[in-house]
């Protein structure tokens, strides 16, 4: 009997029993099901990371100042890092200091306590792309200029909710006060989330990291943004980066500098070792599917003992009996794993417009989510289902090869 004859057998049998067949398949539907929809996923948020680093600038350095940590100060002037900048301007373009600053906001009578302030320079904010470096975008006027931070001017530019509530939407040229002192609004950050509250994502203020430090009464900065000349020299600008802080504070534990490319490596390694947890988790319903598959194809060899044993005595080998029922199960398991990668698809396709729905409003619209199977996720799903059934299926039909003829046709 060839490949095409016991194919068309075990497409009887399955019809012979639909309900049987479906509950068969149903471990099988699920596990690779589930196994598209993480893949699905895991690739959805791999590109939307690669998405969020190409709008921050994969130039991007991050560098990190703790200080000694042993109970002394030394604080970095941030000149020493516009004089490294200065000095190499061949893989340096610029830097700006992060300041997170806690103060007032105020504008006539209303009082604003959970508007985030950020001291940065004018480095924070990207011509070429209309961005700063953490993605926001200008909507009314400008953001801060050179003269602005060289200055300390008390000038500002404020996020969405700001210009709303407290200008109704015209606040260019107007005037708040932050930390007592008066500043005139230059800019206007377009809206970001989904809605304008009050401590959200569009509650900020941009000012002079000058400024900032003075807010706070101190020197310190902690975090500094540099931007290298291309992708290429952000290995190299790293090592300049390292090489100052370490001749500063003489201390390997004082600072901590990472380019995006290391932070991308880092959170997709991540990434990839939570989707590997979670595909082993949804293996295990392969594997129940697989056992479903062996103990129905038990049940079928002994209903078809009889059977078994007329076709051995017409002449058929034992090879024939199991490779019969192997490919029944093959093809069991095949028509499970075709189901299932319909099923994946749909669910991955469902979750992924949900999802992106969700992060669009959050996030702007500056990043999309798309959880589409892959073509690789799809073949390796489907040979694996194969691949199970086979595998289960081989005990079963091994079983039935070995029955004795006489003993099978005596089967009642």
């Amino acid at each position: 009997m060839n490949f095409g004859q016991s194919f068309k057998l075990a497409v009887k049998a399955l019809r012979t029993s639909k309900m049987r067949a479906f509950l068969t398949m149903l471990g099988i539907i699920i596990g690779v099901g589930a196994v598209i929809v993480i893949i699905s996923l895991g690739n959805g948020l791999q590109g939307m990371v690669d998405q969020q680093v190409e709008s921050m600038g994969v130039n991007l350095i991050q560098s990190m100042v703790y200080g000694r940590g042993d109970g002394t100060t030394m604080n970095l002037d941030p000149q020493e890092m516009y004089d490294l900048v200065d000095a190499h301007p061949d893989v340096l373009t610029g830097v700006s200091p992060y300041v997170s600053a806690q103060t007032t906001v105020r504008h006539n009578d209303t009082l604003y306590e959970r508007t985030r302030l950020y001291g940065v320079s004018e480095v924070m904010y990207k011509a070429e792309t209309g961005a700063t470096l953490d993605g926001e975008t200008i909507a009314q006027g400008r953001f801060l200029q050179y003269i602005d931070v060289a200055r300390s001017q008390n000038v500002c530019v404020i996020g969405a909710f700001l210009a709303q509530d407290a200008f109704n939407g015209d606040a260019l040229g107007q005037s708040l006060t932050i930390g007592g002192v008066p500043y005139t609004v230059v800019g206007v950050l377009k809206q970001s989330g989904d809605t304008l509250t009050e401590g959200g994502r569009d509650d900020q203020v941009y000012l002079s990291y000058n400024n900032a430090l003075k807010l706070m009464g101190t020197r310190n900065v902690n975090l500094y943004l540099f931007t290298s000349t291309n992708r290429d020299t952000a290995a190299a600008a790293k090592e300049l980066i390292d090489a100052k802080l370490y001749d500063f504070f003489q201390d390997d534990d004082a600072y901590y500098t990472m380019t995006m490319a290391e932070q991308v490596t880092q959170i997709n390694a991540m990434m990839g070792v939570a989707m590997l947890v979670l595909v082993a988790i949804a293996a295990i319903s392969l594997l129940v599917g697989g056992i479903g598959i062996m103990n129905i194809m038990l049940v079928s060899v002994t209903e078809r003992t009889r059977e078994i044993g007329i076709r051995k005595s017409l002449g058929a080998k034992r090879r024939d009996i199991r490779s019969q029922f192997i490919i029944e199960a093959g093809t069991t398991s095949a028509i499970g794993g075709l189901l299932g990668i319909l099923f994946g698809c749909l669910l991955a396709t469902g979750i992924g417009t949900l999802f992106g729905g969700v992060l669009a409003a959050q996030m702007g619209g500056n990043v999309t989510f798309n959880a589409t199977p892959t073509f690789e996720a799809v073949a390796v799903s489907f040979c694996v289902s194969v691949g199970i059934g086979i595998l289960f299926g081989y005990l079963p039909a091994n079983r039935a090869a070995k029955l004795n003829p006489i003993d099978a046709l005596r089967y009642e």
